[in-house]
């Protein structure tokens, strides 16, 4: 069960290993793009692909689509990037439901914990297998594995790592689970939970009060996907790569921008000058800083 890119490899490296994947589960075709064309999510592909049944929901109570994943008899379900199951889904199979999430649970429950944990400065994360209950996210894990997070790592070049590493730790799982020989292990309680809450157009406008390494970290946790955004003369840009500048060419107050119109954008933050290095105007393309300037006047 899953549906966006991280998934797949999940998909693909179970086939990979001989395990018979019964069927595939999946969001239904949405319309996308300018002519608004039906789309199939990057998981109905790779079940095409693989001539793998599938089955696409609206809603996960409907008796239809609930009969014809029984019909399946599935051992075991592994959820992947999907939605919230509800129980009837997640109960059916004999052993049970696991998910993989992208973080070291109990940490960063939630929509976006790839993106949280670079927008929090993390320097380490992770991938955990847990099997689903009640609670969202608060399941009994299986296994973990670590990854470090790089200062040069965006959300993007974190996901790819992540999904890849996943991948694997889904097929150990499986394994596990196969061999009856695994563990349950309940979420240690945190002093501190960290959460990793869906992310929006609110919760993604750049707040040049804060420090500039906060915000260096805010424009790569959004990178490439979806996106900090600011306005700049009364027009949205987003931003997707920024570098803490050396420069301060004049006294000003956070939010405050300056450019010499050829190859900088300056922007104060709270405690100093962040340069933009890449962005994208409303209605044109990502570009470099100097690439944009070359047909654009600030």
């Amino acid at each position: 069960m899953g549906t966006p890119d991280f998934a797949v490899a999940s998909l693909q490296r179970l086939l990979g290993a001989g395990f018979q994947v019964v069927a595939v589960v999946t969001a239904p075709d949405r319309p996308s793009g300018r002519g608004l064309q039906l789309t199939s999510s990057p998981v109905k592909k790779a079940a095409e692909a693989a001539n793998l049944p599938i089955l696409q929901p609206e809603k996960l109570r409907d008796p239809a689509f609930l009969e014809q994943l029984a019909s399946y008899q599935a051992d075991l379900q592994v959820v992947v990037a999907f939605r919230m199951l509800p129980e009837v889904v997640w109960a059916m199979p004999t052993i049970g439901t696991f998910n993989l999430h992208g973080s070291l649970l109990p940490q960063y429950r939630g929509a976006a914990p790839i993106n949280w944990a670079v927008i929090n400065g993390e320097t380490e994360t992770g991938v955990t297998t847990f099997f689903i209950e009640k609670e969202i996210d608060t399941g009994q894990m299986i296994f973990q594995d670590q990854e470090p997070i790089y200062p040069s790592d965006t959300a993007g070049t974190l996901h790819d790592r992540l999904m890849e590493r996943g991948a694997n730790l889904v097929v150990k799982t499986v394994r596990a689970i196969e061999a009856g020989d695994y563990p349950r292990i309940p979420q240690p309680t945190a002093d501190e939970l960290k959460p990793a809450p869906k992310l929006s157009r609110e919760t993604t406008e750049i707040n040049w009060n804060q420090s500039v390494l906060a915000i260096r970290n805010f424009v790569r946790g959004l990178s490439p996907y979806p996106a900090a955004w600011t306005l700049i003369n009364g027009k949205v840009f987003k931003l997707y790569e920024v570098s803490v500048a050396n420069e301060s060419p004049f006294a000003a107050e956070p939010g405050q921008a300056y450019s010499d119109n050829k190859k900088t954008i300056l922007v104060r933050a709270g405690d100093g000058w962040l340069q933009i290095e890449s962005l994208q105007a409303e209605g044109k393309r990502r570009m470099t800083t100097e690439e944009f300037l070359r047909g654009n006047k600030l």
